[in-house]
């Protein structure tokens, strides 16, 4: 049993936000049928790195989801989403607002199929407000939620993080309103609702103290580089052999262990430096001699010292790193799973970790419209109209399940 068993998500996402979100829902055991435009599909089967034809990461982000074809623009492909979503709980979806609407799929229509319905749109500016209808990739919503702003050195032009964050974050945050809009229908009886995330919102959620700073004090928050703004000491040193560290020693209790340890007594019993106020004034003279001692040592050396100390500290990873690491390992965050071809491949493994009910990977990231004829035949379609459907061009099977018929 997992914790979502006998929930049914149908999925209109298309690369990130979306899938993302419909991504943890199955990992938790609910069964999400994602439509897919025929011939076409998610664009992101093919991004990033192929192995024969398919993205890796397409694997990954589509596990445990049945993939059916369905032409919404055909009235018969728009019927059978109707039926679908008669029984199923929640709806997901990351279109431009509107767009459903003009497919005849909108809040008003699928609710009219299904008062109990909780339906998840994602969307780069929300749907409601001037912005609405203006195209919003996570990107844009990383620079309007304030994220961006912040991040990079204050003597350069601001930078992106490494992966599409503002797209995951809001995937995230649509979790959890789907899950909470789910508990209001089932214990408080209440019926369905819409759960509106906008990207540009989702990352303004996670922007600390940005706004009551500046409406307050009018501080506006800049790029700080590797150093965490106002924290003091937590930044990023190199080490004798080249290694990256982050020292995270901000703690009062830490700072004296970590002031000890690198033979800096006189720091630790400095009356000045009790409080992170303090050590904040000082933080030029602490970064400097901190980034000294790291220099004079390799990476093993420091970390070995530091972990000895109690003191929280790190090398920054690259992938290779985290393949070598016996945390990772034992908590099973490099899971395994066979490609088409029987080749195996890690994937990363499944969070948050349940105790009673943990998520699992059941398959990879299906064909396009594998599950059509599956999922057809559960809504009580013929075989027949199975087959007149695919002809008319409202559905379509997988090239598969074509080559089997054949």
């Amino acid at each position: 049993m997992k914790a979502l068993q006998g929930v049914k998500v149908v999925e209109f996402g298309t690369l990130i936000a979306g899938p993302f979100c419909t991504r943890i829902l199955a990992e938790f055991g609910a069964e999400v049928i994602k439509i897919e435009a025929p011939g076409e599909g998610d664009p992101l089967r093919s991004w990033r790195k192929v192995h024969q034809g398919t993205s890796l990461w397409w694997y990954v982000q589509a596990r445990n989801k049945q993939s059916v074809a369905i032409n919404l623009k055909h009235p018969e492909g728009v019927a059978i989403v109707k039926k679908l979503v008669r029984c199923a709980d929640i709806v997901v979806e990351n279109f431009r607002p509107g767009v459903l609407e003009k497919l005849g799929l909108g809040w008003d229509v699928l609710s009219a199929e299904n008062p109990g319905l909780v339906m998840v749109r994602l969307s780069g500016f929300g749907q409601t407000g001037p912005y609405k209808d203006q195209a919003g990739f996570g990107a844009v919503g990383e620079a309007m939620g304030g994220l961006r702003y912040v991040t990079g050195f204050p003597d350069r032009p601001p930078v992106r993080t490494g992966i599409s964050i503002g797209d995951s974050i809001a995937a995230l945050w649509a979790a959890i309103g789907a899950l909470m809009a789910l508990r209001h229908r089932e214990v408080n009886g209440g019926k369905g609702q819409v759960v509106d995330v906008a990207l540009y919102e989702a990352v303004f959620a996670m922007m600390e103290s940005l706004v009551p700073e500046f409406d307050v004090f009018s501080f506006v928050r800049e790029r700080a580089g590797n150093v965490m703004p106002g924290i003091t000491p937590s930044s990023t040193h190199t080490t004798q052999d080249g290694k990256h560290l982050i020292i995270a020693a901000n703690g009062d209790a830490i700072f004296k262990r970590f002031m000890r340890v690198i033979g800096r007594d006189d720091l630790a019993e400095d009356a000045e430096l009790d409080s992170n106020a303090g050590r904040d004034a000082r933080a030029e003279e602490l970064y400097g001699l901190i980034g000294a001692w790291v220099g004079r040592h390799t990476a093993d050396h420091v970390l070995k010292v530091l972990a000895e100390a109690q003191v929280p500290a790190s090398k920054i990873y690259s992938a290779e790193d985290m393949f070598k690491d016996p945390q990772y390992l034992a908590r099973a965050m490099l899971e395994k799973a066979r490609l088409p071809d029987g080749r195996e491949f890690s994937m990363p493994g499944i969070i948050p970790k349940l105790s009673e009910t943990p998520g699992g990977t059941e398959w990879l990231g299906p064909v396009l419209g594998e599950h059509t004829e599956a999922v057809l035949s559960s809504l009580g379609y013929a075989q027949t109209e199975i087959d007149r459907l695919c002809a008319a061009g409202a559905v379509a099977r997988s090239l598969v399940a074509q080559g089997k018929e054949r």
